[in-house]
């Protein structure tokens, strides 16, 4: 009991020296009497202190990644789900960009022939043996079977089935289509008829053939072919542009030609599409055909330098050297 008592008193003693100690080295601030006194127990017990310190450290940071690893998953989590609708955002944006160009460019397609339309998105293509695809737009709009279906570059098909709120568009590379043609800066007229789904394929395959209703007239590779319209202008008006001939086949027995034709229309990414819900009031002929690409200029050869230089020009006044006379003259 003793010790104990003992112990308790030195303790206390301590206990008040170090408050006094700690309240006069406060007060007396940078000129503390004791300022000897703490850079040496800095000095003593700096060394030690660093070293628990660095054992301690590690200990703390585990414990602390462990407490707030929850925070940061979700914090993770948080930020991929925002990087993750900008992401959309910006494909969206990217997306109404290309379609609005397009309608722009149909807008202007269908002003030059003079056809009243109804834009139109695809939304689905057709999974069976026909050469379909489903647009946005249905009876709710107006639309009617055998309606021509074009985009901004061309004729895409015709209109076969009519929902309330979509339609099924069969495409000119149909195996079925057969559309009345006419060859560009000519009165010959012949038939357009798809290939179906393999002249979609690659290795030079063209989608659509055309055959001239006078296996006699003229034909060249590069002409380009617009509808020539149907009676009742359905389901095809006139004027819309088809394709250009790629090559031209001749037949065995040398009456027939048929000319491959490669289509402007790209059908394999539709997007922005247009019905023609009323005809123009005139045929438009040519005029919605885009322009023929420029033949590239040819290289006009320039004369390369003489090897032997020119004689220089004499310069004016000057005379000719006299020609000294020979001894025998």
């Amino acid at each position: 009991m003793k010790d104990t008592r003992r112990t308790r008193v030195v303790l206390g003693a301590l206990l008040v020296v170090a408050l006094a100690m700690i309240t006069i080295d406060y007060r007396g601030g940078a000129d503390s009497p004791l300022r000897g006194l703490r850079g040496l127990g800095a000095t003593v017990f700096g060394p030690v202190e660093r070293a628990s310190a660095s054992v301690v450290r590690p200990v703390g940071d585990t414990f602390d990644a462990i407490t707030d690893a929850p925070g940061e998953r979700r914090r993770a989590d948080r930020m991929l789900r925002q990087n993750q609708k900008l992401r959309e955002q910006l494909r969206s944006a990217q997306l109404d960009q290309d379609r609005s160009a397009q309608l722009h460019r149909l807008l202007g397609t269908a002003g030059m022939g003079g056809y009243k339309i109804h834009a139109a998105q695809v939304i689905s293509a057709g999974q069976g043996f026909e050469d379909t695809v489903t647009i946005d737009v249905g009876s709710r709009s107006g639309i009617k079977t055998d309606m021509t279906v074009m985009s901004a570059d061309g004729l895409v098909g015709r209109i076969t089935r009519v929902g309330p709120a979509t339609s099924t568009v069969l495409l000119a590379t149909d195996q079925t289509s057969s559309i009345g043609s006419r060859l560009e800066a000519s009165k010959e007229i012949g038939i357009t008829q798809g290939r179906g789904r393999r002249g979609l394929g690659g290795g030079g395959a063209t989608p659509l053939r055309f055959q001239l209703l006078d296996a006699a007239a003229p034909i060249q590779v590069g002409q380009r072919i617009v509808t020539l319209g149907s009676q009742g202008q359905r389901p095809y008006v006139p004027g819309v542009p088809i394709g250009s001939v790629e090559r031209i086949e001749k037949a065995t027995n040398g009456l027939t030609r048929t000319a491959y034709v490669r289509p402007f229309v790209k059908f394999t990414s539709l997007d922005v599409v247009a019905v023609v819900v009323a005809p123009p009031k005139t045929d438009p002929r040519d005029a919605v055909l885009p322009p023929k690409p420029k033949p590239p200029a040819t290289p006009t050869p320039t004369a390369s330098p003489s090897a032997t230089g020119s004689p220089s020009a004499k310069p004016r006044g000057s005379k000719s050297p006299s020609t000294r006379p020979s001894p025998g003259d």
